[in-house]
């Protein structure tokens, strides 16, 4: 096992697209997957019945459908001189009534020898980032492709990684205890504001430079910020739990929900306020956050509210940037902000978001922009039209340039 890697999480996976056969719960109340010789180096030779966790994974829900039961490894002819036929063998779970023949299947050996059981739905999001997560390749066959060495450097843990985990119910235990100190004295043991939170992380990085490479900084950035964020409110949260809730429900309750939102919220809040400082250092014309019709805002506006407010400048030399760092069917959002402008911008850090999704956004005029180290996840036909960082700033200051 090595930290910070994906053999840390797990000591063998395998993944296959289901058949009509394994998917299909109405043929008996147990049901099973059909194995590869291959498997036995993370299941062994013998017959053994796993623990097990299922997943079920779409693009459509925010929870994922979850059950707990078992999985049975075992050879079909282990009475046969010659043959084996490996085979594991599942009961009914609300996983399996939700499984459809084509789904991609992941499973995984967990330390603890128990099994992780993953379906996501065919043609999903969530599908193409379990492929990547887990090192395998964009061709989905119907036998079990397994990997069981776990620590190349493919299968280092970053950014990105951490949130395709803790979307299968796996934490993602790292931390900057070195920063800890220096963070509690600074923010007087209280969480800032994620401006000068952001401030904070930029400042204990030191070896990047914005117009080096700003696609590597924004997610050197990123990566350093979400990990002091993890240190910091671990550290908090450990401190609140000793001080108990005595009997209080309501307010536990009441904490436990405002972690939640504090995550959400700040990951898009940090992204957004590092743009806004890579955008500073490469003397980008900009307004965040403005009102740009009624009600609706755009993170950013190019070269600024001004000259969109202006009806007599020239339409054609404004930009706009949307920014989630996540894209799910939230991008549709952007469709609708600064409605001046007919071409939209819009950057996130979501690996491997399905070609569906991408081929939709085109139709409607979006152009998706995505750091460059994000881009192997895309395939090859999505790379081609995907717009880096660094090309993004190009785009604006050219237009910046030219206009009137």
């Amino acid at each position: 096992m090595k930290q910070g890697y994906l053999s840390q999480y797990f000591k063998g996976v395998a993944a296959k697209k289901l058949s009509s056969t394994e998917a299909d719960v109405g043929t008996s109340n147990q049901h099973e997957f059909n194995g590869v010789a291959a498997l036995k180096g993370i299941f062994g030779e013998e017959r053994k019945t796993f623990q097990a966790q299922f997943v079920y994974l779409n693009d459509e829900d925010d929870e994922p459908v979850t059950d707990t039961g078992f999985l049975t490894w075992y050879d079909a002819r282990e009475n046969h001189p010659v043959r084996t036929e490996y085979r594991m063998y599942y009961p009914t779970t609300a996983v399996s009534v939700c499984a459809a023949a084509g789904d991609d299947l992941f499973i995984g050996v967990r330390p603890d020898n128990s099994v992780l059981v993953v379906v996501s739905e065919h043609g999903s999001t969530v599908g193409n980032q379990l492929r990547w997560l887990l090192g395998f390749g964009e061709e989905r066959l119907p036998i079990f492709s397994v990997r069981g060495e776990l620590e190349g450097e493919r299968d280092r843990i970053a950014f990105s990684s951490r949130f395709i985990l803790e979307r299968l119910g796996i934490p993602v235990d790292e931390d900057a205890n070195i920063f800890l100190e220096e963070m509690l004295h600074r923010f007087d043991g209280a969480f800032p504001g994620t401006k000068e939170f952001s401030e904070y992380a930029r400042s204990t990085v030191k070896d990047v430079q914005p117009l080096d490479d700003p696609d590597a900084v924004l997610m050197s950035w990123m990566e350093r910020e979400e990990i002091l964020f993890r240190t910091l409110e671990k550290h908090l949260i450990l401190e609140r739990l000793k001080n108990g809730f005595e009997g209080d429900v309501d307010g536990f309750l009441t904490y436990s929900l405002s972690v939640h939102n504090r995550r959400k919220r700040r990951v898009g809040q940090a992204l957004e306020n590092h743009i806004e400082k890579l955008l500073t250092e490469w003397h980008i014309r900009y307004d965040r956050g403005k009102v740009t019709e009624g009600t609706s805002r755009s993170d950013f506006i190019f070269p600024g509210i001004f000259e969109y407010r202006n009806p007599v400048f020239d339409a054609s030399f404004l930009t706009m940037l949307g920014v989630k760092s996540t894209c799910k069917d939230r991008w549709r959002q952007v469709l609708s902000e600064a409605k001046r402008i007919e071409a939209k911008h819009l950057l996130t850090l979501e690996a491997a978001v399905s070609e569906n999704q991408t081929a939709e956004m085109q139709t409607n005029n979006l152009q998706l922009v995505v750091p460059e180290s994000l881009h192997s996840t895309y395939t090859a036909k999505q790379k081609k039209w995907l717009m880096n960082v660094f090309s993004f700033i190009e785009y604006v200051q050219w237009k910046q340039k030219v206009s009137p």
